[in-house]
């Protein structure tokens, strides 16, 4: 063999050789996996907003709030806003604060202590709540019986009057002795309107009916209230009914042998064989639509008197004894209130001296009836003051 020829054979074998050995290299190569995608960028989540603080709500009572009438009603009404708003309201009440100069005291505490929203829930607070407002322009005072208003300072009433009206119905259906009593609280014009009502509502089934009254002076004093309704009944009334805060008057009757009313509350238990049924005041409305005014930011000055027709008064709990034909009679009142057709205070009406205050067809009107100073044919005596402007 030559050496030309042997040159050529040992290239091509040493060309083999590299060409498999790059073969077997390629073959035992790994394959490498593909790069991880770039993670995409987190979007920033905004922390969220901070809750709002719930509004502070104080209410001031003049009474207990366990005097089963007024004060209880209004925390009952208190109770209800709670439920309504849950955590959205923090409500706190002050009880027994007295009408007097410590009110004012007791209003400035309450708008210190944060409060936004402060209920006053009894005529006398009228004169401290007016002189405290100005002071706390950003809290919203609510007056409850009152008739003075200012920039942060509104008025709301009930229209208890109708609930007296229509015990009246019932108890002139129910007197044996045609002599029904009243024990009053203070001569003002609420509390006289309601004497008349009761007045006139029983009239209305009974001419002969007369009523007496005898008075406190005070809102919530079981031991005189006890003594004027046992007055009341050695006078010969029979049926009692009071404008006063506790109890003790329907408790008299029962301990007495007589029949009375609820005030304010249905206070069936504290007399259940004396009880014909009870006047009551639903405060919840008024409080519920209150409040949301404020945390709606709708809130103004201005005065609300509710009745039957908004729900905020009532006669409940009527006694199994009450004619059908009485509690039928209600119902067509209660109707009659609701939808404008009917008309406690329409004329011809005259006072106990003869007087006609108001004339035959006329309606009087709210001013008419926030004003009044003077009994009505059939209750006897005078307004205490009645005759001083």
């Amino acid at each position: 063999m030559t050496d030309l020829k042997k040159r050529f054979l040992l290239k091509a074998a040493t060309l083999m050789s590299a060409v498999a050995a790059a073969a077997l290299a390629a073959c035992s190569k790994k394959e490498e996996p593909a790069p991880a995608p770039a993670p995409a960028p987190v979007a920033a989540v905004p922390a969220p907003a901070p809750k709002p603080e719930p509004l502070k709500i104080a209410f001031a009572y003049v009474g207990p709030v366990g005097d089963g009438g007024w004060t209880f009603a209004h925390d009952n009404g208190r109770k209800a806003v709670e439920k309504e708003f849950g955590d959205k309201v923090v409500t706190s009440f002050v009880e027994k604060v007295p009408e007097s100069a410590d009110a004012e005291r007791v209003m400035r505490d309450l708008a210190t202590q944060g409060n936004k929203m402060i209920f006053g829930t009894t005529f006398g607070y009228m004169e401290p709540m007016l002189k405290v407002a100005p002071d706390f322009k950003d809290v919203k005072f609510e007056h409850a019986t009152g008739y003075k208003t200012a920039d942060n300072l509104r008025t709301y009433d009930s229209r208890t009057y109708e609930g007296a009206y229509m015990a009246g119905v019932i108890a002139g259906k129910m007197t044996k002795t045609n002599t029904l009593g009243v024990v009053g609280s203070v001569p003002i014009p609420e509390v006289v309107r309601n004497i008349n009502s009761f007045t006139l509502g029983a009239q209305s089934v009974n001419p002969k009916v007369k009523t007496r009254v005898v008075w406190v002076n005070e809102w919530f004093s079981p031991p005189k209230e006890t003594e004027a309704a046992t007055s009341l009944i050695n006078g010969g009334a029979d049926v009692l009914m009071q404008n006063t805060d506790s109890s003790a008057v329907l408790q008299t009757a029962e301990k007495m042998g007589k029949r009375a009313f609820g005030w304010d509350s249905d206070m069936t238990a504290y007399g259940p064989k004396a009880h014909l049924g009870s006047a009551v005041i639903n405060w919840a409305p008024y409080y519920t639509k209150a409040v949301r005014d404020v945390l709606e930011g709708k809130w103004a000055t201005g005065q609300a008197w509710w009745g039957v027709k908004e729900g905020a008064i009532d006669m409940v709990s009527i006694a199994a004894d009450v004619p059908d034909d009485t509690k039928k009679k209600i119902d067509e009142i209660k109707a009659g209130l609701k939808d404008g057709s009917f008309s406690i205070w329409k004329g011809p009406i005259t006072d106990n001296t003869g007087k006609v205050v108001v004339a035959k067809d006329t309606v009087a009107d709210d001013k008419f009836m926030g004003g009044i100073n003077f009994f009505v044919k059939g209750v006897e005596g005078k307004v205490p003051g009645g005759d001083k402007k």
